[in-house]
């Protein structure tokens, strides 16, 4: 799955932005501050949340966790608990396996075309 996170660009972002990197619903977002509270986004005038880049790369592991390996948010609540940094790093292995798979799924069409 490619996520678009070009986190360079802001420094914060809103939370339509950040349901938008992730195709998931506002409410899932919201649902996820509750449950993980190391999602802390700031809160603006009427309430507006502003996601730091921080808070969008905790979001990303918790989406690894619960989107992509279809674990129970309890049981990723305490994985990240016990080994935030395990955890982490099992995360960026595989996004850039997948990234690279992409990457020669997209070689091996060039290949079939030419062919």
């Amino acid at each position: 799955m490619s996520l678009n996170l070009n986190k360079d660009l802001k420094q914060y972002y809103t939370i339509s932005e950040v349901s938008a990197m992730f195709n998931v619903p506002n409410s899932l977002l919201r649902f996820w501050e509750k449950q993980f509270p190391t999602i802390s986004p700031k809160k603006g005038g009427n309430n507006i949340r502003y996601y730091t880049k921080d808070d969008i790369e905790e979001l990303r592991l918790i989406y690894d966790l619960v989107k992509v390996r279809n674990m129970k948010i309890a049981a990723a609540r305490e994985l990240i608990r016990r080994n935030r940094e395990g955890a982490k790093n099992n995360s960026d292995l595989l996004s850039r396996l997948t990234n690279v798979r992409s990457q020669l799924m997209d070689i091996k069409q060039m290949l079939d075309a030419i062919v």
